[in-house]
């Protein structure tokens, strides 16, 4: 129905999460409607990311440098760790700007069921940071994983390891479930 190109990006397109055919359209017609600099801009913003991000040395958070800014920053209190399992899940906490401490990003949730075992995960990663702790003895691991069925199985396989590795560090997990006086409605 379309040329060749505006085909491939619109099949490109529709790829992305949350992008249906319809959807994929709309922006397949935007960029052929944008001016030559802005789609130039655009295709150099994706070259860019995937030359220049990597994942940080530390946390495996998303960096462009060997370790991400919150790793780098020396405000940041270096004895307390959330665990979260994607790197867009640290930009929730953060907008909240009332954690402190640092990240461990697990890339992903414990899931037997589609083949996510703890060693395709950061988890061995974790075990390490907090048991050989350089700077500052870490003192509690947050468990900020999503609370879903996987996410809980993670968040219990953690925190069993942690305890058997460190038992003098403090594992918590996200506070979840209805507030005092809510309704289940």
């Amino acid at each position: 129905m379309y040329a060749p190109p505006v085909q491939r990006l619109i099949t490109e397109l529709g790829k992305l999460p949350g992008i249906g055919q319809r959807t994929a359209q709309r922006l397949a017609f935007h960029v052929l409607r944008a001016s030559p600099e802005d789609a130039n801009a655009l295709a150099d913003a994706i070259r860019e990311v995937k030359l220049r991000i990597r994942l940080c040395e530390v946390c495996f958070n998303l960096a462009d440098e060997p370790r991400c800014r919150i790793c780098q920053d020396e405000r940041r209190d270096a004895g307390l760790i959330c665990v979260v399992e994607e790197p867009g899940d640290v930009i929730p906490i953060e907008r909240t700007h009332e954690y402190r401490g640092r990240y461990h990003v697990l890339g992903g949730a414990l899931s037997p069921l589609d083949g996510v075992d703890p060693e395709d995960l950061k988890i061995a990663e974790l075990y390490e940071r907090v048991v050989e702790a350089p700077d500052e003895p870490i003192r509690e691991v947050v468990l900020a994983t999503n609370p879903t069925t996987t996410g809980e199985a993670t968040a219990l396989f953690i925190a069993d390891g942690l305890r058997e590795r460190m038992p003098q560090v403090t594992v918590t997990r996200l506070a979840s479930g209805l507030p005092v006086g809510g309704d289940l409605e």
